[in-house]
């Protein structure tokens, strides 16, 4: 996606990212985190301010800084960066809140004919996986890479 975005940092296994975002509340530190699920080739997508005593990924924190297009550009680039390096994973994503759960659909929707175009892209609404829709609510979101 050609939308601003914050430098990415991470290892070379590209499980973990980290950023710093900057705006009306500072400089807040966020992590992107995939972690690996029972589920061969399934990771869940973890994201949030970076919990500075441990370190790990605080995702109940409202941050409000005023940057949340770049924010969700940036967690959107760490889904092409993981990809690229994992291409047979489906990635499982939902907010901690419904308001979050929304915030990311607004986000898909106004992006959905770039996603289209290199990823796969369902939506989880009342327990069943269906292609992704604009206008319609979801609980979750699973995304692959085209190949």
């Amino acid at each position: 996606m050609m939308l601003p975005r914050y430098e990415l940092k991470s290892d070379e296994s590209l499980t973990v990212f980290e950023f710093v975002s900057v705006g009306g509340k500072g400089e807040i530190s966020k992590i992107v985190q995939y972690s690996e699920t029972n589920l061969k080739d399934f990771y869940n997508l973890g994201f949030g301010d970076k919990d500075l005593q441990t370190g790990k990924v605080d995702d109940t924190v409202i941050s409000d800084n005023g940057d949340s297009q770049k924010v969700l550009a940036t967690v959107a680039a760490t889904v092409y960066a993981f990809t690229d390096k994992y291409p047979e994973a489906w990635i499982y994503a939902t907010g901690s809140t419904k308001s979050r759960t929304r915030l990311y659909r607004i986000g898909l929707t106004n992006n959905l004919g770039e996603i289209t175009e290199d990823f796969e892209l369902y939506g989880q609404r009342e327990g069943e996986w269906r292609e992704f829709v604009r206008g319609v609510e979801y609980e979750a979101f699973l995304v692959r890479r085209r190949s």
